[in-house]
């Protein structure tokens, strides 16, 4: 009887240590590939910026619309996949998200520009001007990826570290890792583009930004009437960049959240408000009505919501202004917000900051029926509208919107209210996260 017990309880401590171990095998096993994963999207990551830094340099010297189309193209495709391997790696999102916003710029920037110098245009002045400066920032990410390859390397940081936002030890001030870059885009956001017509054209005179200059004082005391009494206000920096602001951080019901003021008129230009999320439990109408009744809240009414973008248990929606049902794409705020409570965890209203204005419509216009007889006899027209665009050369053009498919394809046509003339064609992509545009 004793030898039977004492075999069984060998057989089981057998299975046992057996069972810890296969566990721990998976789990190395998991760990492995977790890391290969990373290494090789960190890889190729690295290799797409190097290109684009060499290719943008190449685009400065050139002149010939031949070559410069070949060479943007180039920076288009590896703009794109540097922004996909950027999403497969663990970087803290607040490090990362400004260098995939700028991934975008390049990409949309370049795009734009190849198209020019197929139609045998040769690019400008400010062409020129605007590539230097991708180039001097990409300049810039690739350097702060080549200290965090060499530290990987060496071993001074692992992956789980940069899970963790460590810090690299030789940067000044132990900031993050992607801290100097993300100061210096703040200094230059002009081609951001993620929807149609997303992308804010940057002016110098800011539409917009209405009213007169306000203290530090006043701006803690309008962030209480936006937020209630109860909100603990404090001013933690000033910011030169697009529009000078006060960085305030507002404390309530044991949440903290960052938001950016403008010193003229005190205008909102950007929330921040990071965690993690837990799970999806709002629906997008839901999500959508909340982002609309929280810019009322900040003073910017009349919004209308566009396109969207879900990605991690957050969506992105883009509002634009709407008057006399036209919608205005350069009046553009972007809201997002989480999808398992409905808080409110970021807003950037630069576009309508910038653009924002008095327009004029009551100008000649031709007929919805002319407009439409400017499109090809292949689409099928599903749905049409007035609309505001704005244009690669800072203008703005009062159009018809057709939205129409052609050979089960979605596309957005754009013709001139006024002349008759087609200023642009948008295809429009459902994904799994939204509606894309390109």
């Amino acid at each position: 009887m004793k030898n039977s017990i004492r075999f069984f309880i060998c057989i089981l401590l057998l299975l046992v240590f057996g069972f810890g171990y296969y566990s721990y095998f998976l789990n190395t096993q998991a760990k492995t590939k977790e890391i290969n994963d990373y290494n090789y999207s960190f890889m190729e990551l690295v290799n797409n910026v190097n290109n684009i830094e060499n290719y943008l340099a190449k685009t400065m010297i050139s002149k010939d619309s031949k070559h410069s189309s070949d060479t943007l193209t180039k920076i288009w495709a590896d703009s794109n996949l540097a922004v996909s391997f950027m999403k497969n790696i663990p970087f803290n999102s607040n490090g990362s998200d400004k260098s995939i916003k700028f991934l975008n710029q390049v990409s949309d920037y370049c795009y734009t520009l190849s198209r020019k110098t197929l139609r045998g245009e040769e690019l400008n002045d400010e062409d020129f001007e605007n590539l230097k400066k991708l180039y001097e920032y990409s300049s810039n990410l690739k350097n702060i990826l080549n200290q965090i390859s060499f530290d990987l390397n060496n071993g001074a940081i692992s992956w789980d570290d940069l899970k963790k936002d460590k810090k690299l030890n030789d940067v000044e001030d132990n900031v993050n890792v992607f801290a100097s870059i993300e100061g210096n885009f703040d200094d230059y956001e002009g081609l951001i583009y993620d929807g149609a017509y997303s992308n804010y054209i940057s002016k110098e005179n800011k539409l917009g930004l209405t009213g007169e200059n306000i203290s530090e004082d006043e701006a803690k005391s309008k962030l209480k009437e936006i937020f209630g009494e109860k909100a603990k206000v404090e001013v933690i920096g000033t910011q030169k960049g697009d529009i000078e602001s006060y960085n305030l951080k507002v404390e309530i019901d044991g949440k903290s959240f960052e938001v950016q003021m403008s010193v003229k008129g005190g205008w909102i230009v950007e929330v921040i408000n990071n965690r993690i999320i837990s799970e999806e439990k709002i629906k997008d109408e839901e999500a959508i009505q909340k982002g609309k009744e929280y810019l009322e809240k900040l003073g910017y009414t009349s919004m209308k919501e566009t396109y969207f973008l879900k990605e991690s248990g957050i969506v992105t929606i883009n509002y634009a202004y709407e008057e006399n049902d036209i919608l205005i794409y350069p009046d553009l705020i972007k809201v997002k917000i989480a999808l398992d409570n409905g808080e409110i965890l970021g807003m950037e209203a630069l576009g309508y900051l910038n653009a924002h204005t008095t327009r004029d419509f009551s100008k000649n216009i031709i007929t919805e029926e002319e407009a439409k007889s400017k499109l090809s006899d292949n689409i099928t027209i599903n749905n049409t509208k007035m609309a505001v665009i704005p244009l690669d050369d800072k203008t703005e053009k009062y159009c018809y919107e057709f939205q129409g498919t052609v050979e089960n394809k979605q596309f957005l046509v754009y013709i001139n209210a006024e002349t008759g003339d087609e200023e642009e064609i948008l295809i429009l992509l459902e994904t799994p996260g939204g509606t894309l545009t390109i």
